[in-house]
């Protein structure tokens, strides 16, 4: 489900709107741009760029975006702060424990300010209490600032957070929770 909301797979029947805007009618092009500007990912491997640091790989996407570069830093250097590596944010991914790396993960994904963030277990490496502190950022970023988070997770604290549960099995949805 993550991948076909991320626009990373096409559906095999039907299709994917995010928005208003139906991704099947976007050219590769604009879905791509579409990808940037509106979804942030969080992906349970990581996916940061080995050669740059923790600051770099935050900044990058506003790099892809045409941020100016003091913005860019600005709120590279912000975001690293809230989630606890204002410290580390000048070392790269190899110098960093997994939970290090996760969060400059949760980073990237929340510096363009998307309206949409695909999270695959963005607790995973993280201990307790910083995997409450991030549950609790992204919570107040769904609030303050209207984000959607969709979790794929397997974490009872995620899961505790969340107003809205879905249960999958087998690509279908087998039971659902909503609460206020």
């Amino acid at each position: 489900m993550l991948n076909l909301l991320g626009c990373l797979d096409d559906p095999t029947e039907g299709f994917v709107q995010i928005g208003g805007t139906r991704l099947d009618r976007l050219p590769p092009g604009r879905l791509a741009d579409f990808r940037l500007r509106n979804l942030g990912f969080i992906f349970q491997t990581y996916n940061l760029i080995e050669v740059l640091t923790a600051l770099e790989n935050v900044e990058f996407p506003l790099f892809l975006q045409g941020v100016p570069k003091r913005e860019r830093r600005k709120r590279a250097e912000a975001i690293l702060e809230q989630v606890g590596l204002e410290d580390l944010m000048h070392r790269r991914p190899t110098e960093l424990s997994g939970g290090q790396q996760q969060r400059v993960a949760v980073a990237r994904a929340l510096v363009t300010r998307p309206k949409l963030v695909l999270a695959d277990e963005p607790t995973a490496n993280l201990d307790t209490e910083t995997g409450l502190q991030l549950i609790a950022l992204m919570r107040e970023l769904n609030e303050r600032d209207g984000v959607t988070f969709l979790f794929s997770t397997h974490d009872p604290k995620v899961i505790e957070a969340a107003r809205r549960v879905v249960h999958l099995r087998d690509g279908r949805v087998v039971d659902e929770t909503v609460r206020s």
